[in-house]
């Protein structure tokens, strides 16, 4: 069986893709391709599975002489700024927003870095001849690595997170937040209670089994009512590994990426701090929020969907802001990956020193429905060629005009071709969806 990186790590059904076994011999793979030269800190969320994969991989890493620091429950954040701050390699157990019976294994570079596709490649070589045939000995005697539980990881996390609101406090905001049973549930509670503010916690009690379940950043229903009934002022929402945001106003309305990316936007430019006035966001980004930005002469670099394509724009272009809707938010200046806890922070003190509801910062987006729609192709290569059907995206894109737009993405990994619409209403943007599939089915043949 073959593991290969995804755009953010490799996932697959524990114990079925993703064994013991094949995550040992992964461990290995990292050592000889990140180097054993700086001790790898190891985190995992709250997935049944973690301990199992977490052994293995400290296991493999250990046995190619490299020390590793066992940190537990830790968000992924967390664990690149341990990487940062340490100056080594690090490791996540977690498939973040997936359901429990799955789990996947991420790395960082030294300085929590993402990795690049190049040292991608040299771990899947070191996997592919660790699994083609016995491994050689590695070392022995004083040179085999070591495995210890790292001392109190999240001192410095909490204190790194405290430190973004710079020495101001959220006395006064009452706020409901939905942990998801994830990496969050041990730490959120402390840092935002620390900082003054009034919080109300649900779903921090995780048992293995019930991460994402109906809660947290993917399903956000649960959350809108609970910061009604509570009478709150916001409400924060985290998905299983803690790097993704969803809010929700006073109102019970969802406040998504593009409304957080834009709300942090402003501020940031309002206070000199968002270099070269621009802002990274992906080809999902909603027109609303596009629009918004162009209102406010915010500049918008575009990226394919992933926040590893958005970090690299930021750094081609040294910019301090990036994000994506499904609320992946970086702050470069402050963290060197996606912290859905530090977003949350960042949202707070805004509302904090504008005094202003979250309702009416979101409104400087107004969003568009956007209606996505996955088509099942027998010939998903022939889709550049299929003349009729890009005949027909240009006919519903003229009709749409400055009001919608129309994207198109095969899909990297299955026979589909996914299908996005936004226009005016979203009885308009599934008239033109049902226009494009069958023209696309027409055009490819059905799958």
């Amino acid at each position: 069986m073959r593991l290969r990186f995804g755009t953010d790590g490799v996932r697959g059904v524990a114990n079925v893709d993703l064994t013991p076994e094949l995550t040992l011999a992964l461990g290995r793979a990292a050592a000889r391709a990140l180097g054993v030269d700086r001790p790898f800190v190891v985190g995992r969320d709250t997935r049944l599975s973690g301990p199992m994969l977490e052994a293995a991989l400290a296991a493999g890493l250990a046995a190619e002489g490299a020390a590793v620091e066992v940190a537990g429950v830790l968000p992924t954040p967390a664990v690149a700024y341990l990487s940062q701050t340490r100056d080594g390699p690090g490791a996540v157990i977690s498939a973040s927003h997936n359901p429990f019976f799955d789990n996947g294994i991420k790395f960082f570079a030294r300085g929590g870095r993402k990795l690049s596709d190049e040292v991608e490649d040299r771990i899947e070589a070191e996997l592919d001849r660790l699994l083609g045939e016995p491994p050689p000995p590695g070392p022995v005697g004083s040179r085999v690595g070591t495995v210890r539980e790292a001392a109190d990881p999240m001192a410095g996390y909490r204190a790194h997170l405290a430190a973004v609101l710079e020495g101001r406090r959220l006395d006064g905001l009452h706020v409901v937040i939905d942990c998801g049973f994830g990496a969050a549930s041990p730490v959120a509670f402390p840092v935002l209670d620390r900082l003054g503010a009034k919080v109300e916690v649900r779903n921090a009690e995780p048992d293995g089994t019930n991460i994402n379940q109906g809660c947290g950043a993917t399903s956000p229903a649960f959350l809108q009512a609970e910061v009604v009934a509570a009478g709150a002022q916001a409400g924060l929402a985290f998905d299983g590994d803690a790097d993704r945001l969803i809010a929700v106003d006073e109102k019970g309305a969802l406040v998504d990426g593009d409304h957080l990316l834009a709300i942090a936007a402003l501020d940031l430019r309002d206070r000199g701090r968002l270099r070269g006035d621009a802002v990274v966001a992906t080809v999902m980004a909603n027109l609303g929020f596009r629009r918004a930005m162009g209102e406010h002469g915010i500049r918008l670099v575009e990226t394919q969907v992933g926040d590893r394509y958005v970090l690299e724009a930021m750094r081609v272009e040294d910019l301090a802001l990036g994000g994506e809707q499904s609320g992946h938010l970086i702050f470069s200046d402050l963290a060197t990956t996606g912290d859905g806890l530090l977003s949350g922070l960042v949202l707070l003190d805004v509302m904090a020193r504008t005094r202003r509801p979250l309702s009416e910062l979101a409104s400087v987006v107004t969003k568009l429905p956007q209606v996505l729609h996955n088509v099942v192709v027998a010939r998903r290569e022939g889709l550049e060629g299929a003349g009729s059907f890009w005949a027909e995206v240009r006919a519903v894109e003229a009709e749409l005009g400055p009001s919608g737009r129309v994207l198109v993405r095969p899909s990297g990994t299955e026979p589909m071709v996914r299908i996005m619409v936004e226009a005016v209403t979203a009885d308009v943007a599934e008239a033109c969806i049902a226009r494009l599939d069958a023209a696309l089915t027409a055009a490819l043949g059905p799958g």
